[in-house]
């Protein structure tokens, strides 16, 4: 076959290259109430918290937490290219990818279960011993951590062959999950943690929110590990694989010519490179008010439907670069008048007062903010997880062969690289300027410098550091005629491939394989 796709207007009916905007449905109502399910369980738990949890609750100090990522680091690349090498060769009658999801969801669950078990064991355990059995869990939660990843992600693309039944089903899930609760164990969390807080007196304050951790922690892992097997076991993959499986050669091609994958790649690497802090320890450690993060979205609750309901018309009517860019950058945009806001009666030598330590007008600019980016919210959320899978598409296209694991995992990779780098950063300067690990469990208060830091590491220095992740994307142009031509001639590629494959003759079967090989 020839190197490029086949690929002359004749070849191809209008109906044909119209294929693209089809209403098309593969998936059952049992499979799409599971993939909601298990897209609500990626948010069922208080992982917001986790920097919290060690921090100061397990308090591993800052300068070991950094330590441990960066001896994770290296392992953490070896294994991403080791285990993906291994999934795209997998073939078996269950599928690519769901064995691994299956096999490793009992690990995993006992994985996250030891992590949140942390303090009840070692809380006054050396400070090395801590450091021991956080880097060893670490290294093996991120291991199985990996497998499952790549599964997931690989999963995603290969349930529907149809772009339209994929993005209904994103958007759907996407959409149920947040209006049903998806982040309910986080936001009861959060008004727990709110209570505890402002008892500052209270001598059983650590038991407390050692409790408050554990349980909950322990709870929203056992629903949301519950939830996404019930899924797996329920589900099916669509598309099929190349006969052969690919070498480690194919796949180092596969990412080296798909030129979309290799933009967005660098587009979301340099935005891992962005530092910057967290909203919830700004609402923590300034304002003790962590509920402000639901009060301040309650304006814009009655947007989040409309923002997803506008999805389909947005993708026929932008080309993906410029969702991808108006769903990524508007929030990082619109904190800068927050910020600028915050200062507003500060002293700068002393940083003491100033609007960024008051409840009420930092609610009041968080909530205009939030109701504004809200209307971006339903394309930022399905638009990332599309574009990857148009990107596996054209390597299909392309390459004749898909490459879900080692595409996936060199995608991650680079992520992962900046944000294990900015993460030793963010605890090396948290150290730097004297923040108090203690401090919140004993019910003390940070410094007025400490509080400023807090303030501006979560709503300016990201913009500042995570916007170069636009330059790469002015060039990304899988739209319109290009992307309609790809799922056209996909559809007739995949229909061969799905009658050889059925008749079942070795001949053919060798035959093609041997074609997908040399395309």
């Amino acid at each position: 076959m020839a190197t490029e796709p086949v690929n002359t207007a004749e070849v191809l009916t209008d109906e044909q290259l119209s294929y693209v905007y089809q209403n098309r449905r593969y998936v059952g109502l049992k499979e799409t109430v599971g993939f909601v399910l298990w897209d609500a369980a990626q948010s069922f738990n208080i992982n917001a918290f986790s920097s919290r949890f060690v921090n100061n609750i397990f308090e591993l100090p800052l300068s070991l937490s950094a330590l441990a990522g960066t001896i994770n680091t290296p392992w953490d690349m070896v294994n991403d290219v080791l285990f993906a090498t291994i999934v795209d060769k997998t073939r078996t009658r269950w599928g690519k990818f769901r064995p691994y999801l299956l096999a490793l969801a009992i690990p995993g669950l006992l994985g996250t279960l030891a992590y949140w078990f942390q303090p009840l064991f070692l809380l006054n355990a050396n400070k090395w011993v801590k450091f021991g059995f956080y880097l060893f869990l670490t290294m093996i939660r991120d291991g199985i951590g990996t497998f499952q990843e790549i599964a997931k992600t690989g999963l995603m693309s290969t349930i529907t062959p149809h772009p339209v039944d994929r993005i209904r089903l994103v958007t759907l899930a996407n959409w149920a999950s947040g209006q049903f609760g998806e982040k309910l164990p986080e936001q009861i969390f959060t008004v727990v943690l709110d209570i505890i807080d402002n008892k500052k007196h209270d001598a059983g304050r650590s038991k407390t929110l050692i409790s408050a951790f554990v349980s909950m922690g322990t709870f929203t892992t056992l629903v949301s590990s519950g939830m996404s097997f019930w899924f797996f076991m329920n589900s099916q993959e669509r598309i099929l694989q190349s006969v052969k499986p690919p070498s480690i050669k194919m796949g180092v091609e596969s990412i080296v010519k798909n030129k979309p994958m290799l933009l967005l790649t660098l587009s979301q690497m340099l935005n891992s490179f962005g530092i910057g802090g967290s909203k919830g320890n700004y609402y923590t450690d300034v304002l003790h008010f962590n509920s402000l993060t639901m009060i301040a979205g309650i304006p814009a609750a009655p947007i989040s439907p409309l923002s997803f309901a506008l999805v389909p018309y947005f993708r026929r009517k932008f080309s993906s670069k410029f969702l991808y860019i108006m769903g990524n950058y508007s929030s990082k945009i619109l904190m800068v008048p927050v910020f600028l806001f915050g200062c507003i009666g500060m002293d700068w030598k002393t940083k003491a007062g100033g609007l960024y330590q008051k409840v009420v007008p930092m609610g009041i600019a968080m909530a205009i903010e939030e109701f504004i980016w809200t209307f971006f919210y339903g394309t930022y959320t399905v638009i990332n997880t599309e574009m990857y899978n148009e990107c596996m598409d054209y390597c299909e296209w392309k390459m004749g062969y898909r490459t879900e694991a080692m595409t996936g995992v060199a995608k991650g990779l680079a992520t992962k690289l900046a944000g294990s780098v900015s993460g030793v950063i963010n605890n090396l300067l948290l150290e730097i300027f004297k923040y108090d690990q203690s401090a919140y469990k004993e019910g003390k208060e940070q410094t007025d410098a400490v509080k400023f830091f807090l303030f501006a590491y979560f709503a300016i220095v990201p913009t500042i550091t995570g916007s170069f992740g636009i330059l790469p994307m002015l060039f990304y142009d899988l739209s319109g005629e290009k992307r309609e031509r790809m799922y056209a001639e996909l559809l007739v590629r995949r229909a061969e491939v799905s009658a050889v494959a059925s008749e079942g003759n070795a001949e053919d079967l060798a035959k093609l394989a041997e074609e997908q090989v040399n395309m």
